[in-house]
């Protein structure tokens, strides 16, 4: 892989995950009713009006092309891997203490937070809770204290299945380029968060997007990764197997259902249209791909499943197209914007930046880096020189 090839799929892939991040983060756990009532069939970048959260956006109000903390996991992770060596083992003890430091460092800035106003005391509040939960994790880990590491990790966010590493195993991806089992092993590796087939989850989100980063890719070839990578043999596991496997069977079958409606199955007159949106049976056929998958819902939209579910429905259905299938995710609601930055991570990589939609990146760019200090080009030239460097020294 030539570096401009390589640098333009990095960059492709912290674009597109910044992409569908921004395009859910306005409608983040909304209703579908919702979202058609407010946006209609949402296929753009628009302006999010929500209060901040620590998980969220840090700000009131920001404009198109404003990012949430799956943007910042994706820029965190960078930072680590710059640590690190691409023909050597992730250092888990590493990206442990580098959580904890950023905490440190969010307790120190609201400890020496000063007046009377309350405002600057709940913005650095909710950049320190960003990282309470993760830092509690962390800390037995690197100490070593194996018990307190267990219960902590028990206790994860009330001891849900999440997708914690899902938030910044994509990077992991990039890191490794066409080599999607040596990025499962060491995402899995620095997977400290995940709780059972999560970890799984996790350690293929990375190999799917190292697969993608392939310059042949097909669409084929980076949906096989769930069937044909798996160095922790979770297909032999006795009498449950390979839980994301079957998620891929179901996400085949939810694809194969919907697209199974004809003109002839639709009430024309009660299908919603909106957004100028005039293929009538396209958007039965999504309705009918949504509804299969409401059956499906986990009770928190952000589970590891479900969002794996989510991201491989989209992809089967829309074939890989960038904007389409993002669309596909976010309009379906629940945790809309990480499982559309998990999807875009897979498809900016598949894409390059250069076959991206250009008002998109430019928006994205131009946020991230003026309102959000986020340089994501940097970032991307910094990780493809990382990972060049040790390929040429092979």
């Amino acid at each position: 892989m030539s570096q401009e090839v390589l640098e333009d799929k990095v960059l492709g892939m912290l674009l597109g995950s910044a992409i569908g991040d921004a395009m859910g983060a306005p409608t983040e756990m909304w209703s579908r009713e919702n979202i058609l009532i407010d946006y209609g069939y949402v296929s753009n970048l628009d302006t999010m009006v929500r209060e901040p959260s620590a998980e969220g956006t840090w700000d009131f109000n920001l404009p198109a092309g404003g990012t949430t903390d799956d943007t910042r996991w994706k820029k965190l992770a960078a930072e680590y891997l710059l640590t690190q060596n691409p023909g050597q083992s992730l250092n888990p003890d590493a990206f442990g203490r580098l959580i904890i430091s950023r905490y440190e460092q969010g307790l120190t800035a609201l400890q020496n937070t000063r007046g009377f106003e309350p405002e600057p005391y709940e913005v650095n509040l909710r950049k320190l809770a960003w990282l309470q939960e993760w830092a509690l994790v962390a800390k037995p880990f690197v100490e070593n204290d194996l018990q307190a590491y267990a219960y902590a990790q028990s206790q994860f966010y009330g001891g849900e299945m999440t997708c914690a590493g899902m938030l910044y195993t994509p990077v992991v991806g990039a890191f490794y380029p066409a080599a999607p089992e040596i990025a499962y092993q060491e995402a899995y590796r620095i997977s400290l968060f995940d709780l059972g087939y999560a970890r799984d989850i996790s350690g293929l989100t990375a190999a799917m997007v190292s697969a993608a980063m392939h310059p042949e890719a097909t669409p084929a070839s980076v949906i096989n990764v769930v069937r044909d990578v798996d160095p922790q043999n979770y297909f032999k596991s006795r009498l449950v197997g390979r839980s994301a496997y079957r998620m891929l069977k179901e996400a085949r079958a939810i694809v194969f259902q919907a697209n199974q409606l004809s003109m002839q199955d639709i009430d024309k007159e009660r299908t919603f249209l909106p957004n100028g949106y005039t293929d009538t049976l396209r958007m039965a056929r999504i309705l009918k791909a949504y509804e299969l998958l409401d059956a499906r819902n986990q009770d928190m939209p952000f589970h590891a499943g479900e969002i794996h579910l989510v991201n491989l429905t989209a992809l089967l259905f829309c074939n890989f197209d960038f904007v389409e299938t993002l669309a596909f995710v976010v309009n379906f609601g629940r945790d809309n914007d990480t499982t559309a930055a998990v999807t875009g991570a897979m498809l900016g990589a598949y894409w390059g930046a250069e076959k991206l939609p250009g008002e998109m990146v430019r928006q994205v760019l131009a946020t991230n880096e003026a309102v959000l200090e986020t340089d994501l080009r940097t970032l991307s030239h910094q990780l493809a020189d990382r990972i060049k460097s040790e390929q040429l020294k092979q």
